[in-house]
């Protein structure tokens, strides 16, 4: 065993340790479904921030985007991490948080599909809306796994990726089932932390390479750079340069557009607005989590851009996705101090992960437990009852993106691109509409839901007739961008044409606003 393993183990046990006390600590607080779902609506604006933040960033950031984006684009990459600050964090907390936090205390709603069946008087959008979270993020957590899964590899190589993603799956499950949404509140404020710490530490470690020679040698080396004979991805210096990504503008827009307003309809994002306490935790909390999404956004995609230079323009085995588990190792895998840095970093991604996978895990078991289940039982699902069905189903979406991990699919950025697609382009046009219009109407959400899936699921299909499936996830940015723009025009214009017939109930649902 080498020491980069023993460190990397050792850290591992402390950190899986810690966890696993979270989450028995955390219990006491999770024998209600108020508690186990949504913190009892008392999480404050620091935790709430850095819940938002590492479930927004896991490793697929790391090894599918950054990698591949940085390896492909260069330094432009970089506007995917300001957009993500900008755009998909501050933006977003500016808009919908307060909003967001007061109409669900008004409704009762613990999740989004529970939000949509009150604001819109339909249990089958309720029904809807949780078969598609249930679906459609079972590859989202797959991607999450099978990216931290090749990390381990790369400072393990004789042990299975599949291992590494068996034992990230037994620990998220834990600790998620112990203790509900205040676990991981209290978890993703430390994982948070150690993900500022590592990306620091990181961005220090690259920019100190000889090969890179700190921020202005990247720029200089950069534009000198030139492609091996052979390069299966040949590129330019002035491409690699290009501040605007030259000849990936177009690609870089619709990512940037995906990966920013891609959270603004994602349940397991929005869902961190219902559990916090108040309006002073909100303005804490949009500081904090668009510093936090700024310093990882910016720093992932920073290390991307000079993995060229690190690993000397070769591509190495194991495609795109290996491009950043090559860049640790080049950066860390030697002396003492690169050693405990590559140890720390481990710990960061899969911090990230972890954060990502369990708000996921929690938004798509309860969308069953909570949400499908009542909805379809003709008699009643008593809360108890509920809280044990949300505890099975989490292991029950653990175990289900686990194996869909493990099958033999490569190119993880495209899982996470058409998750993000089509979750998020059936869904922002009803919950951003539902929120500020008083006129959007039962058909009008309902159309925006199905407009989303419509567009992803027809494009997807079309293009994989015609040239493949691997055709088709190249496109997945503009499909998921092109939902999202449709949901969010189909909605207001469906209601135009349409009637609610309950305007007195929607009146007193927007007295809201006026409470504190």
């Amino acid at each position: 065993m080498t020491n980069a393993q023993l460190y990397t183990i050792i850290a591992l046990c402390i950190y899986a340790i810690a966890m696993a006390l979270i989450g028995c600590i955390s219990y006491g607080k999770s024998k209600t479904l108020d508690g186990f779902l949504i913190g009892g609506r008392k999480i404050g604006g620091w935790a709430t921030a850095f819940a938002y933040g590492t479930a927004y960033f896991s490793a697929v950031v790391f090894v599918g985007y950054a990698g591949q984006h940085g390896w492909n684009i260069g330094v432009g990459s970089i506007w995917i991490g300001i957009g993500n600050a900008v755009l998909g964090c501050l933006l977003s907390w500016l808009l919908f948080a307060n909003k967001t936090r007061k109409m669900t205390k008004k409704l009762n709603a613990r999740t989004m599909p529970d939000y949509f069946e009150k604001r819109y008087a339909s249990k089958g959008m309720k029904i809807l809306a949780a078969l598609i979270i249930f679906v459609f993020l079972v590859p989202y957590s797959a991607a999450v796994y099978k990216g931290l899964g090749s990390l381990f590899s790369a400072v393990f190589p004789g042990v299975e990726t599949w291992v590494w993603m068996l034992i990230i799956a037994s620990l998220t499950a834990i600790y998620l089932v112990a203790g509900g949404y205040v676990a991981t509140s209290y978890t993703d404020l430390i994982q948070g932390i150690i993900m500022i710490v590592g990306v620091v530490c990181l961005i220090c470690a690259v920019l100190g390479h000889n090969a890179v020679g700190g921020l202005s040698g990247l720029i200089e080396n950069l534009r000198n750079f030139k492609s091996l004979p052979g390069d299966p991805n040949p590129t330019t210096g002035d491409q690699l340069t290009s501040i605007f990504g030259g000849s990936s503008f177009k690609f870089l827009c619709f990512n940037i557009m995906l990966t920013s307003f891609g959270t603004w309809g994602l349940p397991q994002m929005i869902g961190k607005f219902y559990a916090i306490k108040d309006t002073a935790a909100i303005k804490r909390g949009t500081i904090v989590s668009t510093v936090f999404c700024f310093i990882i956004g910016c720093g992932a995609y920073l290390v991307g851009s000079a993995s060229r230079l690190i690993l000397g323009g070769v591509l190495p085995e194991g495609g795109i996705d290996a491009v950043i588990p090559a860049v640790l190792m080049e950066v860390l895998g030697g002396g003492t101090l690169g050693i405990i840095l590559l140890a720390l970093i481990m710990i960061l991604l899969l911090s990230a992960s972890m954060s990502t996978l369990e708000a996921v895990v929690l938004t798509s078991a309860s969308a069953v437990a909570v949400d499908l289940i009542p909805a379809v039982r003709k008699k009643g699902t008593k809360p108890e009852t509920q809280m044990l069905l949300t505890r099975i189903l989490c292991f029950a979406f653990v175990a289900c993106s686990f194996i869909f991990a493990t099958q033999n699919i490569p190119i993880i950025v495209s899982l996470m691109s058409f998750s993000w697609g089509i979750v998020s382009g059936c869904f922002i046009g009803p919950y951003i509409w539902g929120l500020f219009s008083k006129k959007i109407t039962k058909i009008g959400a309902y159309s925006g839901i199905l407009s989303g899936l419509l567009v992803v699921g027809i494009s997807t299909l079309v293009i994989s007739l015609n040239s493949g499936f691997g055709a088709a996830a190249a496109k997945s940015p503009e499909m998921g961008v092109s939902a999202m723009a449709v949901s969010m025009i189909v909605v207001p214009l469906v209601s135009a044409f349409t009637k609610n017939k309950d305007n007195d109930r929607v009146e007193e649902i927007f007295t809201c606003y006026n409470e504190d």
